[in-house]
């Protein structure tokens, strides 16, 4: 249930092109409606500004089929995160209009065109086995209405490339960084800009990198200030946070230019 979709029903009933008791009906799954595998969250982007999201392990391909279904059948937009190509494949004859994000592993159901709110986020990677984690990190914030750029391959191992790129940095917004390995890329990116830096440890390493605990501890303890961390491989929460960090930057903006 969305904003609008409320102010629809209302008005509706206002001019009497909806009974009550239909209207009734309608907001009988508000908040969430019980699947029994599944309290499907119909109340999220109302509360937060974001569609509702679903992790596909763990989930059957039948029972992501059914949240999918009943999100749709409310009018509603959906993220789903690490889904496979199989299950995209099983999905999509049920739902023509849904997205596959092969790289991002991301699918994406929307109900409008999506609106970009002219923030500017650059996700950035250590090396090119990062790519998979900052997908989904772009990926999830451009479907949440941000302007993504990627900065890939500009890792501390040849620190001139990033360097080479400092334009590009400035003229974000906002900044998120992902790296394995040690690390150490989010506090040489957040030494250099005057922005928010979300950064994303990945498990990609070797033995001593223990599946991401040593960057993941590293960017906790960077020296750099302002430098936010997320857990290991996480790119989906790093792209929400960044769309919810550009959401107020976009409604600042509208209200300095009020």
């Amino acid at each position: 249930m969305t904003t609008g979709a409320i102010q629809r029903l209302l008005e509706a009933v206002r001019d009497g092109t909806l009974d009550v008791p239909s209207a009734t009906n309608r907001l009988k799954d508000l908040p969430f409606a019980n699947l029994g595998y599944a309290r499907v969250d119909h109340h999220r982007q109302l509360r937060t500004g974001f569609p509702e999201v679903v992790f596909c392990p763990g989930k059957t391909p039948e029972q992501v089929a059914g949240i999918i279904s009943r999100i749709a059948t409310a009018g509603q937009s959906l993220l789903a995160t690490r889904a496979t190509a199989e299950l995209f494949a099983f999905l999509r004859p049920q739902f023509p209009p849904l997205e596959y994000h092969p790289a991002a592993r991301i699918l994406f159901l929307s109900n409008n065109t999506p609106c970009s709110l002219g923030v500017r986020v650059i996700v950035v990677t250590g090396g090119t086995s990062d790519h998979p984690v900052a997908e989904e990190a772009a990926v999830t914030a451009q479907k949440l209405g941000q302007e993504v750029e990627r900065l890939y391959d500009v890792g501390v191992a040849g620190v001139h490339r990033l360097l080479s790129q400092r334009g590009r940095l400035d003229a974000a917004d906002i900044v998120v960084v992902v790296a394995g390995m040690e690390g150490a890329l989010a506090s040489v990116v957040g030494g250099l800009v005057d922005k928010p830096v979300i950064a994303v440890p990945t498990s990609v390493g070797y033995g001593a990198s223990f599946g991401g605990l040593a960057p993941l501890l590293a960017m906790l303890n960077s020296c750099a200030a302002g430098v936010a961390v997320m857990n290991i491989d996480n790119g989906f929460g790093a792209g929400h946070l960044a769309a919810t960090i550009g959401r107020r930057i976009a409604l600042a903006r509208a209200g300095t230019r009020a």
